[in-house]
């Protein structure tokens, strides 16, 4: 089997819906042991158990990605139950509020900076020590076509998810003899509970820059995500993937 996972042990944040949940389903398909991370403890709990219905691995561990003690902790109680970490996918995230650079607050800024650029930098340092130790791993950062090309009224948005983009490039580089690959994937709009927070204005203006004309789905987002979380992912790194329907090409 191409991308085989069997025996490995795999984390997504932000898993407990949307793309998060998606990734976490196609990676115990594949044969991995899935840690289910997510804010809220009742939405990984139910997604963990929607992954055991259908025969995979899972279970459920409760993370703010943005506190470096919960995280540290989140890692830990996933090692004393699985022995280690193979896998991390770096999906939670926020969209923040819709509004102009001039509205936005030094809290509206502040939190988005927290969730989805802090948090990968957290993920990604609390679980390199164990990949190092063991001389593999593999890490994917879910960023967004925004962070290649901002979108307006979402400039906390873009960029933290450029910053995640340059992140990944950076890290890729400092672990590349260590057969250690990070890799970034940009969507553009999927419909997911994320884009509640969006207005119709925004949803619109987004979809309207996709050629195929219609929004991604989360299939389509953890199907890439599992060639980068697998050992056939291993001459590719440093690099960032678009699922974007072919709004940007670069």
């Amino acid at each position: 089997m191409f991308f085989d996972l069997s025996g490995q042990v795999a984390v997504v944040t932000g898993a407990g819906q949307g793309i998060g949940e998606a990734i976490a389903l196609r990676l115990a398909k594949a044969g991995a042991e899935v840690a289910v991370a997510d804010l809220s403890i009742e939405a990984a709990t139910r997604a963990a158990g929607n992954i055991v219905a259908q025969g995979g691995k899972a279970f459920a561990v409760q993370a703010d990605v943005s506190s470096r003690l919960s995280v540290e902790a989140m890692f830990q109680q996933v090692v004393e139950r699985a022995g280690k970490i193979d896998v991390l996918v770096n999906n939670a995230g926020i969209a923040g509020r819709a509004a102009p650079l001039w509205e936005q607050t030094d809290e509206d800024w502040q939190s988005v900076v927290d969730v989805n650029l802090k948090g990968v930098f957290l993920c990604c340092r609390a679980v390199l020590s164990g990949m190092r130790e063991r001389g593999y791993g593999r890490i994917v950062n879910i960023s967004s076509v925004a962070g290649k090309e901002g979108n307006p009224n979402m400039v906390p948005y873009s960029a933290t998810k450029a910053g995640v983009i340059a992140l990944t490039k950076s890290v890729a580089k400092e672990v590349a003899t260590e057969n250690i690959c990070l890799n970034a994937v940009t969507p553009t709009v999927i419909r997911t509970p994320i884009l509640n927070q969006l207005t119709e204005e925004q949803i619109d203006y987004m979809t309207s820059r996709i050629p195929r004309r219609r929004t991604g789905t989360v299939e389509e987002v953890a199907a890439v995500v599992h060639f980068l979380c697998s050992p056939d992912c291993s001459f590719v790194t440093g690099q960032t993937y678009d699922v974007s329907g072919g709004r940007s090409t670069y």
